[in-house]
């Protein structure tokens, strides 16, 4: 990985040695740790044993910096390759962030729409091949840690950094996650082509106080949902390293969760390394509060599992003293530093680091590969590839270009392409409109108009209109007349978020000192200063309000509203809309007309709309909503009026609402898809390609009945298609084809510890096609994906598709015996298209446990209930364990227990004001049984020991702890 800086820094001391040594025969030999036939152990245990304490903790941050005395250069974790090489941090030049100019794949969510694993394997492959072009070129800017793939379960559709994701099922998120990191890592057996890193451990959905919320997540979701999609690529040995969130599971942040030393490692068959999240030890003391200084919080990660410490940007001094103050306090070993350096060690060998030029194949790759044809070709490959037909009434799609020469493509996505946060720059863009353009040739014509409204925004009292240099300047309130400079292209977005591109240089305004400037390509950066409201008031004019993404921020401010000076220089200066300075909005050009007047006469209307993604939502910013912007809405109700045959491509990251009020006849969905977007969007369109995607969330029919986004129990919620009872707008699985299939002779037996599961799938139609065929199997009323395939049939050609599911695989959390279990029982299996069409049930008996009834006699975690109310889960002590949280009106049930007589209910709890725990039978209101008086115990992790007598009680009932205040319960048992 790093030959040039190493032969860099020993270049001065190898021509010394030249000069002094009498012969070669006497040159030293290089150290043991420098051998490859060694075994890594032996290397690592070498290397350490040559570092001095300091250079032992220097290792710990983020950028490990060099020791030249042992010719090793600097190591950075961390390089963003989610959908290609994105961006680094820069070590030399104070952790600027720099873009890659590499190849820009699909969004994850698009990736995963294409349920090819083997072409996702393809994607990763060529993303690790560039990161080592990129590190060929600059070693200390492009490391080979990469922070990818994101493998956070897309439980809820409002989660701002759902475009990161593949999809809301475990099973199918693991696969995904497997190839992609195999693609990365490269098929050598020894060497790493770069080391893949599983993003963010764990439960982790919500971006509003993302590093002070709680998860809250009862054992049964926790260990049979949210850890399998870290646990299967972990498995299959295709992750390096992980990264935990910065969110707390049931109380304890996960920068401290003892999973990170625990089963992360336990789960992976080789060794990786576990890096925090930016700035998340910090949290531990600042925002969390959960430890009082920087030394505790440094020990406890470190004792935790943590490896790599992100923290402080580039300065690693401050950690070092955080570690070596800890260390003379006795609360870190120098043993426990050597034990997360070996981690990192390990990492650093299996890239080639330290053994000799040549040995490593991945060594030989030079930055020629960076946007080379073949991942040119790949890209367009996968972004054909994960577009999906959500509609396609009357056989509108694909359109025929023999009878559809003239084209109009409209919206506010139809000439641009825009980047995400974790997108690199693209080398080249192909738009829809080039596209279809490109499609169409010289035989056909395409009209284009982005249908948003150019506006001129008067001051109401001087008379004088908005107006944007010619270059990038400050707005002034100067022009008498609206020009070109006074011409403004509104953008809605949707939730009242706007922006304004000057006509002037055709770049966005943005807040910049106090001022508005036009001054950027498209809406950027982590507070994405160029959103915008335009207010209409009630006397009928409009004000002008800020609203990036830092106006809630404490240090900001309270002055969110445009007015005009004196000297006529437009600045954010008013707190409220009364002491705005308000303005006329004429309306220059209408986008709607623009729209209708390219689609009337056209033999057909594309417009293709959808989301910004550096404003409808990504990371530190949540959705508020999922419906279509409305004047996106309208837009397309206008066109369809003016021109009948119109079809909509919408390009998001997110399931969308309303569609079902829409009459269009044909839409097909496409994340933002990278440089290759126009040319799919075309392929699709007119039919050279089959659209194959298929959707990897449930579409919902509004946003009226999702829960909070911060209640992770999906089973109480009703979330995802594995616990959703509603009917959705489009299900999990869903995807239109221009052919047609039919699943025929579904058989399913169990044999040898697995169950055989095949289908015949006959393609009916008249064309070649691609059919996802999923498997599902039904248990206690828990829908679950187990396999699919991707087959491509031509016409009339019928396949047999055969699965084969390890019956340990139908394991779930038994929260009676606190472990994973194959209950005995039948288990239903389907074959469908999605999760809502599926066929008949096939019974399977699997043999396995036999259901107990409870035995609360023995000691019971609190928490492995099997039903509540009003509790949440937090953490027993800093470092283990999981207790129920109680408050007045809250209960917990036990279902099933069989009681004989217990005479005495003893709980181990803590609690700061005395309450009670009042043990019930069959409901929160029924029998009383006992209760037991809980003192206040001063502190929250200061446990007792309460009892209370029990009134006699047989049979089979239903126990009810119901509590009166504020409780924590570890443990309990009814003796």
């Amino acid at each position: 990985m790093r030959h040039s800086l190493f032969r860099r820094a020993l270049a001065p001391a190898v021509a010394a040695t030249l000069l002094l040594a009498p012969s070669p025969a006497l040159a030293a030999p290089p150290p043991p740790f420098r051998d490859p036939s060694l075994p890594l152990a032996t290397r690592i245990d070498d290397l350490l044993s040559r570092l001095t304490a300091d250079e032992k903790v220097s290792l710990l941050h983020q950028y490990e910096p060099a020791i030249p005395r042992l010719g090793i250069g600097v190591f950075k974790t961390g390089t963003e390759a989610l959908h290609g090489v994105a961006w680094s941090t820069d070590y030399d030049n104070k952790g600027a962030v720099v873009k890659a100019d590499g190849t820009v794949f699909p969004q994850a969510i698009g990736l995963a729409s294409t349920w090819d694993p083997a072409l996702v394997k393809q994607v990763g492959a060529a993303v690790g091949q560039e990161a080592r072009g990129f590190n060929a070129r600059n070693p200390t800017l492009w490391g080979l840690n990469l922070w990818a793939p994101v493998v956070n379960l897309l439980r809820d559709p409002r989660w701002g950094r759902n475009e990161e994701g593949y999809s809301e099922d475990p099973h199918l998120t693991g696969e995904l996650a497997t190839a992609y990191g195999r693609g990365i890592q490269g098929d050598d057996p020894r060497y790493l082509q770069a080391a893949p890193t599983l993003k963010h451990y764990l439960a982790y959905n919500n971006e509003v106080n993302r590093d002070t919320s709680n998860s809250s997540v009862p054992p049964k979701i926790l260990h049979d949902y949210d850890e399998q999609a870290f646990k299967i690529p972990l498995q299959n040995g295709a992750a390096n390293a992980v990264m935990p969130s910065y969110n707390l599971v049931n109380g304890r942040p996960n920068t401290v969760s003892p999973d990170l030393g625990g089963k992360l490692r336990q789960w992976a068959p080789q060794d990786i390394a576990v890096v925090s999240d930016a700035g998340a030890p910090s949290n531990l003391v600042n925002s969390e509060k959960y430890y009082a200084t920087k030394a505790e919080a440094d020990a406890a990660a470190i004792k935790a599992g943590l490896d790599s410490f992100t923290d402080n940007d580039t300065d690693g001094s401050i950690t070092v003293a955080a570690v070596k103050e800890a260390l003379s306090k006795g609360l870190l070993t120098m043993a426990d530093v050597e034990n997360a350096d070996r981690h990192l060690l390990s990492l650093r060998f299996r890239l080639g680091e330290f053994d000799p030029p040549g040995r490593n194949p991945y060594a030989k790759i030079t930055p020629a590969v960076i946007g080379s044809p073949e991942h040119r070709a790949l890209a367009r490959k996968a972004a054909d590839d994960q577009v999906v037909l959500l509609r396609n009434n009357g056989n509108a799609l694909p359109l025929d270009a023999a009878k559809n020469k003239k084209i109009a493509v409209v919206g506010p996505l139809s000439n641009t392409l825009y980047e995400d946060w974790y997108a690199g720059a693209m080398q080249y863009k192909v738009t829809p409109v080039q596209g279809i353009k490109e499609r169409l040739g010289s035989a056909g014509t395409v009209a284009s108009a982005e249908g948003v409204d150019r506006i001129a925004l008067k001051d109401l009292s001087t008379g004088r209109y908005l107006t944007a240099p010619a270059t990038t300047g400050k707005v002034t309130a100067g022009g008498t007349t609206a020009g070109t400079a006074e011409s403004f292209d509104v953008y809605d977005w949707g939730a009242g978020k706007n922006t304004l591109r000057a006509a002037a240089n055709g770049k966005f305004l943005s807040y910049s000192g106090g001022a508005l400037v036009n001054d950027v390509d498209q809406p950027a950066g982590w507070f994405v200063q160029q959103q915008l409201k335009l207010d209409a008031q009630p006397d009928g004019s409009y004000v002008l309000e800020y609203a990036g993404n830092e106006v809630n921020e404490p240090w900001f401010g309270p002055n969110k509203f445009a007015v005009v000076g004196a000297d006529g220089v437009l600045t954010i200066s008013s707190p409220d809309a009364a002491h705005a300075t308000k303005f006329g909005r004429d309306v220059l050009t209408s986008g709607v007309g623009s729209a209708v007047a390219a689609a009337k006469d056209a033999d057909t209307a594309v417009v293709v709309v959808g989301s910004m993604p550096f404003i409808n939502g990504r990371e530190a910013n949540d959705r508020t909503s999922t419906e279509l912007a409305p004047a996106q809405r309208a837009l397309i109700e206008a066109v369809q009026k003016a021109n009948p045959h119109t079809v909509v491509v919408v390009e998001n990251s997110y399931p969308t609402t309303g569609w079902d009020t829409l009459s269009v006849p044909g839409i097909v969905w496409t994340s933002h898809a990278g440089q290759e977007t126009g040319h799919a969007v075309a392929d699709v369109l007119f039919g050279d390609t089959d659209p194959s995607g298929r959707l990897t969330q449930t579409w919902y029919a509004s946003d009226a009945g999702l829960p909070s986004i911060l209640d992770y129990d999906i089973a109480k919620t009703g979330m995802t298609y594995q616990y959703y009872r509603g009917k959705p707008l489009f299900p999990f699985g869903y995807g239109l084809s221009y052919t047609s299939f039919r699943h025929d002779r579904v058989r399913a037996t169990q044999a040898n510890g697995k169950v055989q599961v095949s289908v015949d799938v006959t393609n009916t139609g008249a064309r070649t096609g691609s059919d996802v065929v999923q498997l599902y199997s039904k248990n206690s009323g828990v829908q679950r994906l187990r396999d699919f395939s991707k087959v491509t049939l031509a016409p009339k050609q019928t396949r047999t598709v055969r699965f084969e599911v390890p019956v340990a695989d139908l394991a779930s959390w038994d929260v009676n015996r606190d472990r994973s279990v194959v209950a005995a029982g039948v288990y239903e299996f389907s074959v469908g298209r999605n999760a809502s069409e599926l066929s008949a049930p096939q019974p399977v008996y699997v043999p396995g446990e036999r259901a107990l009834p409870r035995d609360l006699s023995r000691p019971t975690q609190a928490q492995n209930f099997d039903d509540y109310s009003g509790t949440t889960l937090t953490d027993t002590s800093k470092t283990s364990g999981t207790s129920v949280a109680g408050v007045a009106g809250s209960w917990v049930a036990y279902r099933d227990v069989a009681l004989t007589g217990p005479a005495r209910f003893s709980a181990s709890v803590s609690a700061l004001v005395s309450s009670h725990v009042t043990i019930r039978l069959d409901s929160p209101t029924g029998r009383v049984v006992g209760t037991a008086s809980v003192p206040s115990t001063g502190d929250r992790y200061a446990y007792t020991t309460v009892t209370a007598a029990l009134a006699k009680a047989t049979g089979r009932h239903d126990v009810y702890l119901t509590f009166d205040g504020p409780v924590n319960l570890a443990t309990f048992s009814l003796r």
